[in-house]
């Protein structure tokens, strides 16, 4: 019909183009490793990017008059803990002995 004549097997391949096994094959290795690179940047980019931006979570305490080293780190912990593994932190993290504390001073809480 319109000048078309039927199509065989063969010449429908020839005719139409269609594509071997092996060039699919060969796009289908190229996609697969352009999508494993693709992802292997990302993860390595992408997770130094998200590291750099995020801000870091620091407390900051100021010191008053009359507090100790105990008062501070029985208001960080809580009723329910037990203040004394907080005294260290603290004086670890800021390089201070109990009599160390001047009103006024700023102490990093970890």
């Amino acid at each position: 019909m319109f000048g078309c004549e039927a199509l065989t097997a063969n010449v429908r391949s020839v005719k139409m183009g269609i594509m071997s096994r092996t060039r699919v094959r060969r796009r289908r290795r190229l996609l697969g490793s352009m999508g494993v690179a693709a992802v292997g940047w990302l993860a390595l980019h992408g997770h130094a990017a998200n590291q750099a931006t995020q801000p870091v979570a620091r407390h900051v305490y100021v010191v008053r008059n009359g507090d100790t080293l105990w008062s501070i780190a029985g208001r960080v912990a809580g009723e329910s803990r037990d203040p004394r593994p907080v005294v260290d932190q603290i004086a670890r993290a800021n390089g201070i002995t109990a009599g160390d504390l001047v009103p006024g001073q700023t102490l990093e809480i970890p």
